[in-house]
């Protein structure tokens, strides 16, 4: 591998990390929000219990959020391994 090629995965490693923890504490908040205006209406128990009307869930984000954090942490390891043995 050329010299300095290990950059670009560190720099690829990190981002997706960071875009993968903003991703997934933006779902915690959604999450976290959504069920607290539902337990603030008392007239809307039935969209609490059924999941009814049908709502992007926020759990998206949190599992896409890990997804982008390992694929992250792999490419920060693979630039860490490729640059020591440079």
């Amino acid at each position: 591998m050329p010299n300095g090629d290990y950059v670009i995965l560190l720099g690829m490693g990190g981002g997706f990390l960071v875009l993968g923890l903003i991703a997934f504490f933006w779902g915690r908040h959604e999450e976290k929000d959504y069920f607290n205006s539902i337990a603030t209406r008392t007239n809307d128990l039935r969209e609490f219990v059924n999941h009814w009307p049908q709502r992007p869930q926020p759990g998206a984000l949190k599992i896409g959020g890990w997804i982008a954090i390992t694929i992250g942490v792999l490419g920060l390891a693979t630039g860490i391994v490729l640059w020591l043995l440079s």
